[in-house]
């Protein structure tokens, strides 16, 4: 065996970031498909027409996206120690100290009060329920995430804040069957994420984060069965009393082929760790997503 043979085992590490590319990444733009349900208002509310209520609704989501990007970078920088003994999290520009943590903090306060300029000009509504996403971020981060099944109803109730705040931007009702089915659509995909998270630390020296260890992937595997049928119950509720028509009935089995076909990802694939990456990844979800969209769009014209 020659002496330059070992060489061959060595991993290359990855290119730093430079730091505009690291604060970039740091902000996670790809979770900023979440905010797309600040759309739902407008959409359900058949005002696709209304230039003036799309400008609202795209500064709602541009303040929230602003809002949800803060809220990460103060994430980051809380666990920055934690995600560095993480195989995937040790990546994140904070622990990889390609974005000084001074630096982190900095742009979360510009972007949370970039986020309140933002909705202030939407009304008292608009800038309530902002302030209630902003608590509930600053309450997971500091101490909620940590406690088991109390995380994943407020990252569900994060969810149902979006939906809300879409209707109060563009000063439009939003059924509350339309926010049930939101909050649990969200609390399906947020166990998805742990259940994947278990599986990536199952048998690894690599710990994961302290709140897995009240899980079991029998308990989680139990609570998404209990969580898609009720999703699908409740969707089903909404399509038959929204609208003096049943045709939204017909959309019924777009959400049903997207749970099962996210369970199937889930089980096949260990995806879920990172929803947004099955969401913007998988074809057929993708297409499910788009089919059911441009149904609700005819129908509700």
């Amino acid at each position: 065996m020659s002496r330059a043979e070992p060489l061959a085992d060595i991993v290359p590490l990855p290119a730093r970031r430079s730091p505009a590319r690291a604060a970039l990444a740091a902000l996670r733009p790809r979770q900023w498909v979440k905010n797309l349900l600040l759309f739902a208002g407008i959409l359900f509310a058949a005002k696709l027409g209304d230039p003036g209520r799309w400008l609202e609704a795209v500064a709602a989501f541009i303040a929230y996206c602003a809002a949800s990007s803060a809220a990460y970078l103060v994430n980051d920088v809380r666990d920055a120690d934690d995600d560095r003994r993480h195989p995937v999290k040790r990546r994140r520009p904070v622990a990889a100290r390609e974005l000084a943590e001074r630096q982190a903090l900095g742009l979360a306060c510009l972007l949370a009060v970039a986020s309140l300029l933002l909705v202030a000009v939407l009304g008292m509504p608009s800038l309530a329920l902002l302030a209630a996403f902003g608590a509930l971020q600053a309450g997971y981060t500091l101490r909620l995430k940590q406690l088991v099944l109390v995380d994943v109803v407020v990252i569900a109730g994060l969810f149902v804040v979006r939906a809300a705040a879409g209707a109060a931007a563009v000063d439009v009702r939003i059924s509350p069957w339309l926010l049930v089915c939101t909050g649990l659509l969200a609390l399906f995909l947020a166990l998805g994420k742990r259940r994947a998270e278990l599986l990536l630390v199952e048998g690894s020296v690599t710990r994961g984060r302290a709140v897995l260890d009240g899980y079991s992937l029998a308990l989680v595997d139990q609570l998404l069965a209990v969580v898609a049928a009720a999703t699908i119950a409740a969707y089903t509720v909404y399509t038959l009393t929204a609208r003096d028509t049943w045709a939204l009935a017909a959309t019924i089995p777009f959400v049903v082929f997207g749970l099962f076909r996210y369970l199937l990802l889930l089980h096949r694939r260990s995806a879920g760790e990172e929803p947004e990456n099955v969401l913007l990844g998988d074809g057929p979800i993708l297409a499910t997503v788009a089919a059911w969209a441009a149904t609700c769009a005819v129908i509700l014209r």
